[in-house]
């Protein structure tokens, strides 16, 4: 499988040649990421596989009395941002 390219942010150099030619209609207009729809079906599914069986793995690794921690130290944190919300 060839490698991925980094995610590297264009300069600004690159920015104002793109947005040069999408003015002048010699390049297509670059969508906003909250308007872009199309999405890697793969990384999608293998995502959402992740989710389902996460939680419920972690659940199985960990102790009762750690569980119990956890669950504790996040009803904390619920009960602190409610009082300072109120």
């Amino acid at each position: 499988m060839p490698k991925k390219p980094a995610k590297l942010r264009p300069d600004v150099a690159e920015t104002a040649f793109r947005v040069m030619q999408e003015a002048t209609g010699q390049a297509a207009k670059t969508l906003p990421p909250s308007e872009r729809t199309e999405k890697n079906r793969d990384a999608v599914r293998r995502g959402a596989s992740g989710g389902k069986k996460g939680g419920k793995a972690r659940a199985r690794s960990l102790s009762k009395a750690k569980r119990s921690k956890i669950a504790r130290n996040a009803a904390s944190a619920r009960w602190k941002r409610n009082e300072a919300e109120g």
